[in-house]
C-alpha cells in the first residue's frame, strides 16, 4: 500500500511540474485545464472528475476496478492539486521550463512504473484501453493513441495548454516508464 500511494502521488507531482512549467502540459493535463477554465473546479478536481468519468466508461465494457484504480483518481488528483501550490508556476526562464518538463516526465515514469508493479488494479485510462482492446481486437498501441489524441483534441478546444512540453511528454514518456520498470526490476532482484 505504501509503495502504490507513494508511487501515485509522485506521479501527480511529476503531472503538476508539466502544468507549472507553462509550456505544455500532459495529454490529460490539457483535458484537465480546459475543463477547469470553463467551471469553478480546479486542475485537479477536474482530473478526479474526468477519472471518474472514464471509470464509469468500463461498466458497459465489463470491467471491475481494483484498489489500486480508485486509489489512483482520488491520489493523482491530489497529488497534482498539492504540485500546484508547491511548485512555482514559470513563464520566462525557458531552460528552467525544461528541467521542469523533463524532472517531471521522470517522476511520471518512476511512478509509473512502481505501480504498475504493484498489480492492485489498472488506473482509469488504462483499464479503459485494455477493455477497448479486448472487446474490439485494435491493437493496444492503437487504442491508446485514440483515448490519449480524443482527451488531448477536447482539451485543446477547452483551452487548455499545449506546446513543447505536451511533445516532449509524448515522445519520451514511454521510454521513462521502460527506463523505470528497468530500474524497479533490478532493485526487486537485489532484494530477492
Amino acid at each position: 500500500m505504501t509503495i502504490l500511494f507513494t508511487a501515485l502521488f509522485v506521479f501527480g507531482l511529476g503531472d503538476s511540474l508539466l502544468i507549472q512549467s507553462h509550456i505544455g502540459n500532459a495529454p490529460w493535463s490539457v483535458l484537465a485545464q480546459g475543463l477547469s477554465r470553463h467551471t469553478p473546479l480546479s486542475i485537479g478536481e477536474s482530473t478526479f472528475l474526468i477519472s471518474g468519468f472514464v471509470l464509469l466508461l468500463w461498466f458497459p465494457l465489463r470491467e471491475k476496478p481494483g484498489f489500486g484504480t480508485v486509489s489512483n483518481l482520488v491520489i493523482i488528483a491530489a497529488a497534482i492539486q498539492l504540485g500546484l501550490f508547491i511548485f512555482p508556476a514559470l513563464n520566462q526562464n525557458l531552460l528552467l521550463q525544461l528541467v521542469y518538463v523533463f524532472l517531471g516526465i521522470a517522476l511520471v515514469g518512476l511512478g509509473s512504473a512502481f505501480y504498475i508493479t504493484c498489480g492492485l488494479g489498472p488506473g482509469p485510462r488504462d483499464g479503459l484501453m485494455t477493455a477497448i482492446h479486448k472487446r474490439s481486437g485494435v491493437r493496444i498501441g492503437r487504442v491508446r493513441l485514440g483515448i490519449e489524441v480524443t482527451a488531448l483534441i477536447i482539451g485543446a478546444l477547452l483551452g487548455g495548454r499545449l506546446g513543447v512540453g505536451t511533445a516532449l511528454f509524448a515522445l519520451l514518456i514511454g521510454n521513462s516508464i521502460a527506463f523505470s520498470l528497468g530500474f524497479v526490476h533490478k532493485i526487486t532482484s537485489a532484494q530477492n
